[in-house]
């Protein structure tokens, strides 16, 4: 199990942001993914994050890095950036373009594509490694893994339908994608049968399915709204017809439960929930299903070294930069 969260892009969301990740962190996932908006308005909140993720916890944190709208030189010192940190987990990803820019055109010298990103990391870190036998000995014992998204039932904004997804996830793989998150869906039937085509045609990588809590009708629609993703007529009917936010968060929570226990009997090698920052209902789907994790007891030792010892946000400061 993992968990995507979002950086605090104003100073006073940073303590509820920070109680979120705790709270994500104790349930000890495989992995947390930071997240940043689009055209990398947040990367250096971003990037503290990720930094204080592997500073302070134990979980390992997975950068998202995006390439639309960067130079080559640009995107180069931010994959370094992260390396220096200490981050061997990146998700690749191309980014959208801006939406209020209809005549928008990538720089000539930028990265064009996930696959691009892939190979620019992979010669980043082959460089590195070329010159210090220090990080060359560091990327043998922790080899850098690169994640990628796919998208199950095509891409609705790049106007793609689920087998040219699945060729061009073949082609993320070859140059490097070590595994793919999948964009969120609400039938398990989307996930099945795109790892069966993806099989398929030779895809090997594993394939995380990535779901959203159905707690509540407005994100729904929000999410709708961003990705061209459209939820269930009839789980908007029944949100939308219950008197209150426990109802909803209840209803929700048992629709969101099926669909993530039928792709884990149908193979998933692990689920991967969008949060949006909250963490009673990525906790609650994951409980239903078995894989809500547990607190360490006396024997274990806290789990999280400077999280788990005090009240509120242990370890974790309040004061990390925030995105304005």
């Amino acid at each position: 199990m993992s968990f995507e969260l979002m950086p605090p892009r104003r100073p006073d969301a940073a303590p509820k942001f920070w109680e979120t990740a705790r709270r994500l962190v104790e349930a000890r996932p495989d992995f947390v993914s930071v997240t940043y908006g689009a055209g990398g308005g947040d990367r250096d909140t971003a990037r503290q994050v990720v930094s204080t993720l592997l500073g302070g916890t134990s979980v390992l944190p997975i950068a998202h890095l995006t390439c639309v709208g960067a130079s080559r030189e640009d995107v180069s010192a931010v994959v370094e950036g992260f390396l220096d940190a200490g981050v061997r987990s990146i998700l690749a990803l191309r980014g959208d373009p801006p939406k209020d820019q209809p005549d928008w055109c990538p720089p000539d010298d930028g990265v064009h594509s996930s696959m691009e990103l892939i190979a620019l990391l992979r010669e980043v870190e082959a460089r590195r490694c070329a010159a210090d036998p220090a990080a060359a000995m560091r990327g043998a014992a922790r080899p850098l893994t690169v994640g990628v998204a796919t998208f199950v039932d095509g891409n609705v904004q790049a106007g793609t339908t689920r087998t040219q997804e699945v060729a061009r996830l073949l082609e993320k793989q070859q140059a490097g994608a070590s595994f793919a998150i999948t964009q969120l869906f609400y039938e398990a039937s989307s996930y099945t049968d795109f790892v069966t085509e993806a099989r398929a045609a030779g895809v090997t990588i594993p394939i995380l399915a990535g779901l959203i809590p159905t707690t509540e009708p407005r994100r729904l629609r929000r999410v709708e709204e961003l990705t061209g993703v459209v939820p269930p007529a009839h789980l908007l009917e029944a949100l939308d017809a219950l008197p209150d936010p426990e109802a909803q968060h209840a209803y929700g929570t048992a629709h969101g439960v099926e669909l993530a226990q039928r792709v884990l009997d149908a193979g998933a090698p692990g689920l991967h929930v969008y949060t949006f920052n909250k963490y009673r209902p990525a906790l609650d789907l994951l409980e239903g299903v078995h894989l809500g994790g547990r607190t360490a007891g006396p024997a274990d030792g806290p789990v999280v070294p400077d999280l788990a010892r005090r009240p509120l946000v242990p370890g974790i400061p309040t004061d990390v930069p925030t995105a304005v």
